[in-house]
């Protein structure tokens, strides 16, 4: 067999010679909308600790907008400096949920045919730092999965190591199932990964983005803590999607301190200009918290919001970031650090026990994945022209591919 329609995949067990996927080019590189087209390339081999994946539906990442953009790093060009890839173009994607098609001889904890969710931490398991018990997202050879690595799930067909692969929640349609690991398994360990900061029952809890993908599985995460969600939102459009999965919301375009901090204002003499400006922001805050500040603050946005992140966490708390979505300038007055014990933490995907404890939750109907849009494969370069844009619906973003 030499290729399959887009929509449907092959018989289980079938590998075509060829695929359809969304690469990225070196000579195409900016805008999501135009970076990405669709190409047929050869299926990938895979290894022994490797498993084929017939994808059925992907998820939707802002590193797939950076990929496109080749800022703040051109990945195609790193991997190939790391011998990691020695082909001209790059397939992304970094959540998605697919069919076992095909597995290395080493593979044991699938078999053929099983339905799986895919997470996307990838490393090598013969690395001694992990071998010998180390947390693998801070190993050397730890990878985040379609974006560090080719191969990702915009295709028919992707390659993960075997430990990548958890059972599919068999309650769950594709493209719910495509699009909760990623953004979930981020929030589960920025809220439960960080002793002695993490969550803990009526902590309040302020989050940047509550409607994206990383904010709605934040809110249910505290929510499921019995801790109290503070959604941050840029329109009033989004409040009753935060609202209904249980956060109460500020509406950040109601303040005008946003960016980042100079030295100039932090002088004996200017340094009231920027607390007076972010101080409507506080007292907001505390009418919605009953006059409670903030023990963790879940941090993406980066330059436009770090200052007053660290502003409004509470004495002993905690601002926590994984990403700079607005920048990665992280300015803010040292004071409000050293003088209040807060502490500035930087948190990077999950572990797979991390991975199997969100993925339990998900089966156990806990925490529910918030599908907001599903695009057809044709339709993934605008998907994520709109992410750049910050014009998607409120939640997650799926891709069908496998299906019609």
């Amino acid at each position: 067999m030499e290729l399959v329609p887009i929509g449907q995949l092959p018989e289980i067990g079938v590998i075509p010679k060829f695929m359809f996927a969304q690469t990225l080019r070196a000579d195409r590189f900016g805008m999501p909308i135009s970076a990405y087209q669709q190409e047929v390339v050869p299926v990938p081999e895979i290894g022994d600790d490797e498993v084929l994946i017939g994808v059925m539906a992907a998820g939707l990442n802002f590193n797939s907008v950076w990929a496109a953009l080749a800022y703040p790093i051109d990945m195609l060009q790193l991997m190939q400096q790391r011998n990691e890839n020695d082909l001209p173009y790059f397939i992304p994607g970094s959540d998605c949920a697919g069919i076992v098609f095909k597995k290395g001889k080493n593979v044991t904890n699938v078999s053929i045919g099983d339905e799986v969710v895919v997470q996307g931490g990838w490393y090598d398991e013969q690395e001694l730092f992990i071998r010998n018990g180390g947390d693998p997202t801070i190993g050397k050879s730890f990878r985040a999965w379609g974006y560090e690595t080719n191969f990702g799930s915009y295709a028919q067909f992707c390659k993960v190591k075997h430990f990548q692969c958890l059972p599919k929640p068999k309650h769950l349609h594709w493209d719910e199932a495509a699009v909760y690991m990623v953004s979930g398994v981020t929030a589960y360990r920025m809220l439960h990964h960080y002793i002695p900061h993490n969550l803990q029952q009526n902590d309040v809890v302020l989050i940047w983005g509550g409607s994206g993908g990383l904010g709605s599985m934040a809110i249910q995460l505290v929510k499921a803590a019995g801790a109290f969600p503070v959604a941050v939102i840029n329109n009033n459009s989004k409040v009753a999607f935060c609202e209904e999965l249980g956060a109460v919301v500020l509406n950040r375009s109601n303040y005008t301190h946003w960016g980042e901090i100079s030295g100039e204002q932090v002088l004996p003499e200017t340094q009231e200009i920027w607390r007076n400006a972010a101080k409507p922001f506080l007292k907001d805050l505390l009418n919605l918290t009953n006059g409670r500040l903030p023990k963790i603050v879940i941090e993406h946005p980066g330059a436009n919001t770090f200052p007053t992140s660290l502003y409004v966490c509470d004495k002993n708390g905690m601002v926590i970031t994984c990403a700079g979505t607005t920048g990665y300038a992280g300015t803010f007055d040292l004071r409000y650090l050293w003088l209040y014990n807060k502490r500035i933490q930087g948190s990077h995907y999950a572990n797979p026990e991390e991975c199997k404890m969100l993925n339990n939750l998900i089966h156990e109907k806990i925490i529910h994945p918030v599908l907001g849009a599903t695009y057809s494969f044709n339709d993934l370069p605008k998907a994520l022209q709109l992410m750049h844009d910050n014009q998607l619906p409120c939640g997650s973003t799926a891709i069908k591919i496998g299906y019609a």
